[in-house]
């Protein structure tokens, strides 16, 4: 053994790793096809947004005096509306068929004629009818000597007290998509790198470059360096794809709550840490009982499997709701908890002691992890020629 220090050593196993994979050519493609698909992503469901709350709506003979009334009830509906006077019903029927259109609005206002292309937006029907009604109850009204504009205020006045015990977080709804990314980007990072480890492992065991590396290296220095220096190249392209997706996303217009984002993001690299080490360590112990590529997807895909399987089910459970206890018990845990907490935080769900227990509990793991997988890194790698069982492997002496 040389005279390196054990961090001086793993400092220069990370180091190698880490710059050999963030100068390949497919470390920068994928990272700008990451990012050219998530800003398409972004662009896109931002003309969603756009188009899902605006319609243009093309009025005709009587029904023009309805136009500033139908954009006020239309906005109470949380509905943008334009309105455009036409004369010739017949071009205005063919706007509606080539989409130029939402809807052609004829007829006297208390008998209004919808024409649309299918069907008429929700929002958008219940507009036009509370004009319709409305214009009929004005009627009737009149018909018995009653000021319609007295008798509308009286209603307004006529309010229900609502009393909610848990109010609603008005922005549920962005901290549920900024919980789900997060928690998507650190399954994408933890799958990829968690991969990339594995096959870095065997790529070293089957030229026998192990072999040298560790006549001057400790087993565990570099797995260790392997795993740091891998992790960083995924926590590097982690930030750079959350936080160009983070602005995107804050410009567009597609997530008004950018603090809460950022936030989550930072949560995000701390859980991604903490998750890399707890499967990267397995995946690399995985690998070093193969001693070709070849054999190298079945001893990973269980891995992967569990990932997928905490990912899906994860989401899912916390989509649904995420301050549910069977969610609340299954994001304090080890194999879940790099996944699903980040959302629960993001969701804002998560109580303060949930979050500490989970911490403590991925670092119990992660140190569980590291030792276990670092002894059959050890006892396996340098064995070539044939698959090392798993058993033989834990009973050996190092």
């Amino acid at each position: 053994m040389s005279g390196l220090s054990p961090s001086r050593a793993v400092f220069l196993v990370a180091r190698r790793e880490f710059t050999s994979r963030v100068r390949t050519r497919s470390f920068v493609i994928s990272t700008v096809v990451v990012l050219a698909l998530m800003g398409g992503f972004v662009l896109f469901q931002a003309l969603l947004l756009d188009n899902a709350s605006r319609d243009t709506v093309a009025l005709n003979g009587q029904a023009t005096v309805l136009a500033e009334p139908l954009r006020q009830t239309a906005e109470s509906f949380g509905r943008d509306i334009e309105t455009v006077d036409v004369t010739d019903v017949a071009a205005a029927e063919r706007q509606v068929r080539d989409g130029e259109v939402s809807a052609l609005v004829t007829g006297a206002p208390d008998a209004l004629r919808v024409v649309v292309k299918e069907r008429l937006n929700d929002d958008l029907r219940n507009s036009i009818d509370l004009i319709v009604k409305q214009q009929v109850l004005n009627a009737q009204l009149a018909e018995v000597g009653l000021n319609p504009a007295d008798v509308a205020r009286n209603v307004d006045r006529a309010k229900v007290d609502v009393v909610a015990l848990e109010p609603a977080d008005p922005q549920r709804g962005e901290r549920l998509v900024v919980g789900v990314v997060i928690a998507a980007l650190l399954y994408y990072s933890l799958l990829v790198y968690g991969t990339m480890v594995a096959q870095g492992v065997v790529e070293e065991k089957s030229s026998r470059v192990v072999e040298i590396l560790l006549s001057t290296l400790r087993p565990w220095h570099l797995l260790l360096g392997k795993v740091i220096g891998l992790g960083l190249v995924g926590l590097v392209q982690l930030v750079l794809i959350g936080g160009v997706g983070l602005g995107l996303a804050a410009v567009s217009g597609v997530v008004a709550l950018p603090g809460v984002a950022g936030g989550a993001l930072a949560v995000g690299v701390l859980w991604y840490l903490l998750g890399f080490f707890l499967y990267a360590t397995v995946f690399a112990a995985a690998a070093s009982l193969v001693p070709r590529q070849e054999e190298l997807q079945s001893v990973i895909t269980p891995i992967s499997m569990a990932i997928v399987v905490v990912f899906v089910v994860g989401i899912n459970l916390m989509v649904q709701d995420g301050s549910d206890t069977l969610v609340a018990v299954l994001s304090v845990l080890p194999p879940f908890s790099p996944i699903m907490m980040p959302g629960r935080m993001a969701l804002g769900v998560a109580p303060l002691w949930q979050v500490l227990l989970a911490l403590v509990l991925a670092l119990l793991a992660v140190a569980a992890i590291t030792w276990l997988g670092g002894k059959v890194y050890a006892n396996a790698v340098l064995r070539t020629g044939t698959r090392v069982k798993l058993r033989e492997v834990l009973t050996t002496r190092h």
